[in-house]
C-alpha cells in the first residue's frame, strides 16, 4: 500500500490561488478514479476537483472558507502500489502527521448503572446519594437535547408532565444520563410556568454562526464596494405597459418554433438600446482610483439573476446587435447556464450597465445597488393593474414601475431621469422600438 497526494491543480484564468467552498468527501472515504472530492471558487466560477486514482481519504488540508494556494496539498489518500509519495520522503505530508480536517474521536461514555425499573403506581424519585453524578449538567434555560432525542423519565413523571400540560423536551434532567425526576419537574415550573407549557413557544437562546464563504462572500464584498464607493441617486416612474403586453402575447401566441417565448426583458433591452444611442454616458464604467470614465460602445448588459447558491449576473454581450427574438435567446441560454452552476467566467463578467429584476416578487419600487464599477443599474418591479383617469373615467390598465439607480458623481439627476423617460416612452409605444 502507498500514499498519493492531490494537490490543487491549476484551475486556469491566471489565478493563483482559489477559495474552497465544498467538501464531496471525508477523511476515511472510499473513492474511485473521477469522483468528485471538492469545489473551489474563482472570481465567480466554482470548478470541481476529482480524484485521479482509487483510494481511502486519509487527510483533507483545509476547510470550508479557506483560500489555497495553487499547487499546495489539499488530499491524501491511500492507494494501492507506490502511490506518488516517498516514505519519509520530504515536502509531501508525514502519514504520522494528524489530520486538518479529521473527524474527532467519539467521546466516551459515562458507565453508569442501569436504574432499576420503578412501579408505575408510585411516584419514581432518584435519590441523589444513590445515583452516580449526571452524565449532562442540568441547564437553566432549558434542557439543550439534540433533534429529536426522547427525554429519559419514569411512566409516573411522565404522567405527571403530561397532565401539567410540560413539554419533558424542555425539561433538564439531574438524574443519570439526563434522566428527569419529579424534583426536576418541580423546578422547572419554579422558574415559571410560561416555559411549561407544551405549545411550541419556549424560549429558544442558540446561536448558529455559518461562516459568509464562496458566492455569497463575493456578493457581500460586491455589495459593500458598491454602496461604500458610489453615491446612488434612484428614479422610480411609474410605466403604462398595457400596449406592450398586448403586443407581447400576440408574438408569443403567433410565434414560429424556432424562436422562444417572450418575456419583457428583450423589449427593455432593446428600449435601453436605443436610449444608449442618444446618452452614451449610461452605458460607462467608472475608474474613480484613475479618474477616468470608461464610455463603451458595446452595449453589454448583465441580467442579475437569483440560483440556488446566491445572486449571480451572467451578461448579454453586444446587445445593440441583436434583434428582439437574439436577445430572447442569449437571456434564456444564459438563465439556464447560471441556475445549473454551468456558466463560465466569461459569461458573467464584462457587463457595461445592469438589469434586475425580482419577477412578480418585484414590489411597487425598490432600490437597486449599482454593478460596480458600472454607472446605472434599471430595476424592473411586478406589473399590477391599476385604474388610470384618461380624463373622463377611470379604466384598468396594467401599470409597472421602473426603479432606476445611478452613480450620481458622473449622472446628473436630470440625465438620469431623462433616460428613463425615453425608456417609458419606448415601452409606453412598443412600436418605436421596433423603429431605427
Amino acid at each position: 500500500m502507498g500514499e498519493h497526494v492531490i494537490k490543487l491543480p491549476d484551475v486556469g484564468e491566471g489565478v493563483a490561488e482559489a477559495e474552497l467552498v465544498e467538501w464531496h468527501v471525508k477523511v476515511g472515504d472510499l473513492v474511485r478514479e473521477d469522483t468528485v472530492l471538492a469545489a473551489v471558487m474563482t472570481d465567480k466560477a466554482t470548478v470541481e476537483i476529482p480524484s485521479p486514482v482509487d483510494g481511502e481519504i486519509l487527510w483533507l488540508g483545509a476547510e470550508i472558507g479557506d483560500t489555497v494556494a495553487i499547487g499546495s496539498p489539499i488530499v491524501r489518500l491511500k492507494v494501492a502500489g507506490e502511490g506518488n509519495v516517498k516514505t519519509g520522503g520530504g515536502d509531501a505530508p508525514k502519514a504520522e502527521a494528524p489530520a486538518k480536517f479529521a473527524e474527532p474521536p467519539a467521546e466516551p461514555q459515562p458507565s453508569t448503572p442501569k436504574p432499576a425499573p420503578e412501579p408505575a403506581d408510585s411516584p419514581a424519585k432518584v435519590s441523589s446519594a444513590a445515583a452516580p453524578k449526571a452524565a449532562r449538567p442540568a441547564s437553566i434555560s432549558g434542557a439543550q437535547r439534540a433533534e429529536g432525542e426522547k427525554p429519559l423519565a419514569s411512566p409516573a413523571v411522565r404522567l405527571r408532565a403530561k397532565e401539567a400540560g410540560i413539554d419533558l423536551r424542555q425539561v433538564p434532567g439531574s438524574g443519570p444520563a439526563g434522566r428527569i425526576s419529579h424534583e426536576d419537574i418541580d423546578a422547572f415550573v419554579a422558574r415559571g410556568p410560561q416555559l411549561a407549557r407544551a405549545t411550541g413557544l419556549a424560549l429558544r437562546d442558540g446561536v448558529e454562526d455559518i461562516k459568509v464563504v464562496g458566492l455569497r462572500r463575493k456578493i457581500a464584498e460586491k455589495m459593500s464596494l458598491a454602496k461604500s464607493r458610489i453615491p446612488h441617486i434612484t428614479y422610480v416612474e411609474e410605466i403604462d405597459v398595457t400596449a406592450l403586453e398586448e403586443l407581447r402575447a400576440t408574438l408569443n401566441k403567433e410565434k414560429r418554433s424556432d424562436r422562444p417565448k417572450l418575456t419583457l426583458l428583450p423589449f427593455l433591452m432593446r428600449a435601453m438600446v436605443k436610449a444608449i444611442a442618444e446618452q452614451p454616458n449610461l452605458n460607462a464604467l467608472f475608474d474613480d482610483e484613475a479618474g477616468v470614465i470608461h464610455q463603451h460602445e458595446g452595449i453589454h448588459i448583465g441580467i442579475a439573476a437569483q440560483t440556488p447558491n446566491g445572486l449571480v449576473v451572467p451578461v448579454v454581450k453586444h446587445a445593440e446587435a441583436r434583434d428582439l427574438w437574439d436577445s430572447a435567446v442569449e437571456v434564456n441560454r444564459l438563465a439556464d447556464a447560471a441556475k445549473a452552476g454551468t456558466a463560465s467566467r466569461e459569461e458573467l463578467s464584462g457587463s457595461t450597465i445592469t438589469i434586475t429584476s425580482l419577477g412578480a416578487m418585484g414590489g411597487v419600487a425598490t432600490t437597486p445597488v449599482i454593478n460596480y464599477p458600472e454607472v446605472a443599474i434599471v430595476g424592473v418591479n411586478k406589473i399590477m393593474v391599476r385604474p388610470v383617469w384618461d380624463g373622463t373615467q377611470f379604466i384598468p390598465r396594467k401599470m409597472m414601475n421602473l426603479s432606476s439607480s445611478f452613480d450620481h458623481r458622473v449622472i446628473d439627476g436630470w440625465d438620469a431621469a431623462v433616460f428613463v423617460q425615453r425608456i417609458k416612452a419606448l415601452l409606453e409605444t412598443p412600436a418605436l422600438i421596433f423603429v431605427d
